[in-house]
């Protein structure tokens, strides 16, 4: 049998779970005599909030937290700004508020430092410049009653670009009309299909499942959550709900996803590049994992030609094999033709 190791509230969990992608340095032991005794209840659910130079935003994003319809809840920031989100935060009397400070070490290593110090039994996630509606955490725990063999749950969002505009994603065909709630069908077709099913400011995970999985690549500072999140759907189902929708704040600046840098590899390429070669992804979702991967690969050449870097757009599509995105994938190595300089003056750079 394999060795067992604990995790931050005394449960047994595998021990490879405390690898180094999980935060687990930070893991702080809870004495459970406490909780037998009522002195420290543990909450329903860790809220998780990585904070970085989002002083403008943060405390949006938490009054949508201390807003919901669903109060048992503790919430979690990992600070490691340089503006003055760190006195926002601090300036807000709730008990409930844990401010951890560290040297920023990127968004991955935050939430994973907020997960190792979680005690509720679901973590939930919001980025400091988004925002809940306020049953977002009744839905998710309504799906969490529902489907408990769910390995994530999410809720509808809406895009919110600017004061006046909110947008509501072109989500897959295959998921059913609002009001539906359920276990998506195929959560990488999905994911192709339509927009993203899943963004980590409208999420739940259970944190057996995040300790199992270790937590977000700290190797990766673009597509860690996509990544966890198909590591995850390549185990476990994925419960999504229409209701307590979430609001994606793209207008909102200094957004990681818009750095124009250049990326070697989507951190879910190599995921699931060793899930297959490993023969861990069922026989079922082989083909849609196929399809998800190249539709990533394509992704990144196209953030590559951005970022002035034709070659490794070229890189990228190399290796990308698909039936059902040829298209984009070979109108993007066209373009990975044209010199960068060419490319990103069409482009109004």
């Amino acid at each position: 049998m394999p060795a067992r190791a604990r995790d931050a509230v005394g449960r047994s969990v595998p021990a490879d779970s405390r690898s180094n992608r999980t935060g687990s340095e930070f893991v702080r032991e809870y004495s459970t005599e406490g909780d037998r005794e009522g002195e420290m209840a543990l909450p329903g659910v860790s809220v998780v909030i990585p904070l970085y130079n989002k002083g403008p935003y943060i405390a949006r994003a938490l009054d949508s937290v201390f807003a919901q319809t669903f109060q048992d809840f503790e919430v979690i920031v990992v600070d490691g700004s340089t503006d003055n989100g760190t006195e926002v935060v601090r300036g807000l009397d709730d008990p409930r508020i844990r401010l951890l400070r560290e040297v920023s070490r990127g968004v991955s290593a935050a939430r994973n430092q907020g997960i190792a110090e979680a005690r509720g039994e679901l973590v939930a996630f919001l980025d400091a410049d988004d925002e809940w509606t306020p049953r977002h955490l009744e839905a998710l725990l309504r799906l969490r009653e529902k489907y408990p063999q769910a390995g994530v749950y999410g809720t509808a969002y809406l895009l919110k670009e600017n004061e006046s505009t909110n947008r509501a994603p072109s989500y897959s065909p295959a998921i059913p009309p609002e009001p539906w709630e359920g276990l998506l069908p195929n959560y990488f077709s999905d994911a192709i299909l339509g927009s993203p099913p899943l963004l980590t400011s409208i999420v739940a995970v259970p944190r057996c499942i995040l300790n199992e999985l270790g937590g977000f690549d700290t190797g990766a500072w673009y597509g860690e959550d996509v990544d966890l999140w198909g590591r995850i759907a390549l185990k476990y189902p994925i419960a999504f709900t229409w209701a307590g929708m979430g609001i994606y704040h793209t207008e909102a600046s200094n957004r990681a996803c818009n750095r124009k840098e250049p990326i070697r590899e989507h951190a879910f390429v190599a995921s699931a590049r060793n899930a297959l070669q490993a023969g861990e992804v069922p026989p079922e979702l082989t083909e849609s994992v196929h399809e998800f991967v190249a539709s990533r690969q394509i992704q990144v050449a196209c953030r590559n030609l951005e970022a002035g870097r034709p070659d490794l757009a070229r890189r990228n599509l190399r290796r990308c094999k698909t039936r059902r995105l040829w298209r984009s994938k070979w109108w993007t190595l066209l373009l990975a033709q044209i010199p960068s300089g060419v490319y990103l003056a069409l482009r109004g750079r």
